[in-house]
């Protein structure tokens, strides 16, 4: 009688551990393209779900703007646009967008992320700042303005690396700028002294995290890059 009353005991207490654990969090990653496709967009989709499967949270993706109705954004804690482009959403999903965000969702921003929905001005203020074009590819000094953040942190203070360098418009002034390009490193920038390529901010409720980083495959196989996406995810996740 004693064995059959520890054991039930024992089972509760799992049953009761088990259902106050609390669930992984959950985030969206989503990648339709109504204009220009980066060819790294299924290794940045392979990288973030490995991130989500090291560190414990749960990835879905989709490139369906179907998925923009309120009642399914609610299940994710952060919406990742990863290199997104042009007109992705229509006004009803916009709509519903705002409002998961001013529920306080979160965003994160990576790369191609910022060139699109130039009619949806409240978009671009999410995103933290408007693509504004391009030189080609080469290499150029980043460097790091906010050591303490974790998503840079962990970057050695100025290196020189080969990106797209993304230059911007629309800026907004409520940014928390973390890295910066060196405009006198490379060839065609048009931001000038201060030329901010990822940044976070809080936005009307919600978190937006963005950096224009991540235009190759490469990128998504580097420990370093793979440490910023992380950290930039966890900050729009956290409520």
């Amino acid at each position: 009688m004693k064995h059959r009353i520890l054991c039930f005991l024992i089972l509760f207490a799992i049953s009761i551990s088990v259902e106050s654990a609390p669930k992984p969090k959950k985030i969206l990653v989503f990648y339709k393209t109504a204009a220009y496709k980066h060819l790294s967009i299924p290794a940045g989709i392979t990288a973030i779900s490995k991130l989500g499967q090291e560190h414990n949270f749960l990835v879905d993706t989709s490139s369906n703007a179907t998925v923009f109705d309120l009642k399914n954004l609610k299940n994710y804690h952060a919406i990742v646009f990863l290199s997104t482009s042009g007109d992705m959403l229509n006004d009803e999903q916009q709509s519903q967008f705002e409002q998961y965000i001013r529920s306080g969702g979160g965003f994160v921003g990576i790369h191609g992320a910022s060139a699109g929905e130039y009619d949806w001005p409240w978009y671009g203020k999410l995103v933290g700042a408007v693509f504004d074009g391009h030189p080609a590819q080469q290499n150029a000094t980043f460097k790091v303005i906010d050591k303490k953040h974790p998503s840079t942190r962990h970057f050695p203070s100025e290196w020189n690396m080969k990106e797209e360098l993304y230059n911007f418009k629309n800026i907004n002034p409520n940014i928390k700028v973390l890295l910066t390009v060196d405009e006198s490193s490379y060839q065609g920038g048009t931001n000038g002294a201060f030329h901010p390529m990822a940044w976070y901010h809080k936005f009307e409720g919600g978190r937006s995290f963005y950096t224009a980083l991540g235009h190759a495959d490469d990128k998504y196989t580097n420990p370093l890059f793979l440490k910023h996406i992380l950290e930039g995810i966890r900050y729009a996740m956290a409520k």
